[in-house]
């Protein structure tokens, strides 16, 4: 994976994607450059399905969907799933004009591909009913590509797409961690390689968004915390703090990319992120930035300084306040698991813990 710097990287804004030409916190936005790819691609195809796709997500993620609360993951919010859409309708019109002709997706399995990653994070979203006990869609964090498959196996039929509403369930679980990805068995190979494209679009989305890092840091770690990740608890009642905070859970960032993420992108998926390089002249911006980030992350553990991450980007959610209810419920989970002496918090000093709210979502013997 040959990855070159390049200096146009620091003047990328937050809401953008990695050329710094799509604003991936627009649906409508997404939805023109996602409607395009797939029309260039096959152009005698309908885009009825996308657009009404899209027209759903936003809904859906907004609150306005009736039955569901709407998105409240700060870090699962609408932007990474508009930017890993993006991602992956650019790997397809890659692999597709790389293929042979026996091996192309077609039109219509690519759009089931598109819709699939358009709710992959589906399983975040609460419903009022069968979800009344939870107060956060991160509780779903081990389960959720689970749950986006039953809410695809219901949509798919509704938009003209039910003879692959079996088989995106299947599909989706290339985006997460939930089963083992060689025990997924599909008779097309061609149903393979979307999972893989979509399993590649949503890792490198993710870490190559600019604000990656400060995103872990205050988003991710105290959804892992509702989710159970951070803090998991066995069956017998034993505890295991694999993230104690947000900066260790950046401190393990290394060791998720090179045993985790990048096995998967090189062994799981075949290299597919190189049919970026079809779309990009050679080049793979998001390969470049997810160099940079980590280069950044390699700077940051060196000096020790964590002030230099100080952006402060717009999450993207049904709330308001999403990031602060997030870390509020956090900080609640953790303080219940110390009362019931199973950890112990890490107590800031006063000017720490007025400074910053990740300051107190911190265990102490991490």
């Amino acid at each position: 994976m040959a990855i070159r710097r390049d200096d146009r990287l620091q003047e990328r804004r937050s809401e953008y994607d990695v050329t710094n030409c799509v604003r991936v916190s627009s649906v409508a936005d997404v939805r023109t450059a996602v409607l395009e790819i797939y029309h260039d691609t096959w152009p005698s195809a309908s885009t009825d399905t996308l657009w009404l796709a899209f027209h759903d997500f936003d809904r859906l993620f907004s609150g306005l969907t009736p039955g569901y609360v709407g998105c409240d993951t700060s870090y699962h919010d609408m932007q990474h799933t508009l930017d890993m859409v993006l991602a992956t309708a650019r790997l397809m019109r890659g692999y597709e004009l790389a293929c042979d002709n026996g091996d192309r997706l077609g039109a219509e399995r690519a759009a089931m591909g598109l819709v699939t990653a358009l709710f992959h994070d589906a399983g975040y979203i609460r419903h009022l009913i069968r979800d009344a006990g939870s107060q956060s869609g991160a509780e779903f964090t081990v389960n959720h590509v689970t749950r986006s498959g039953r809410f695809l196996a219901d949509y798919l039929p509704g938009i003209g797409l039910g003879e692959w509403a079996a088989l995106a369930p299947q599909i989706v679980h290339y985006t997460g961690y939930e089963v083992n990805l060689d025990h997924i068995e599909l008779d097309d190979p061609r149903d393979c390689i979307v999972g893989h494209l979509m399993g590649t679009g949503d890792l490198l989305a993710q870490m190559a968004d600019r604000c990656y890092l400060e995103k872990c840091r205050d988003r991710l770690f105290p959804e892992f915390v509702l989710g159970g990740v951070a803090v998991s608890q066995s069956e017998k009642g034993e505890i295991r703090v694999v993230y104690g905070s947000g900066r260790d859970l950046l401190r393990q960032t290394f060791s998720f990319y090179e045993e985790s993420a990048k096995r998967r992108l090189v062994v799981t998926f075949n290299r597919a992120y190189r049919y970026l390089e079809v779309m990009f002249d050679g080049r793979n911006p998001y390969m470049e930035c997810i160099h940079h980030n980590l280069e950044h992350l390699g700077r940051l553990l060196r000096s020790n300084d964590w002030s230099v991450l100080r952006r402060h980007p717009p999450c993207f959610t049904a709330f308001d306040d999403a990031e602060g209810m997030l870390k509020r419920l956090a900080l609640q989970r953790l303080r219940e698991l110390e009362r019931h002496q199973l950890i112990r918090l890490r107590r800031p000093a006063p000017a720490a813990r007025r400074a910053t709210a990740n300051a107190a979502l911190s265990v102490a013997d991490a």
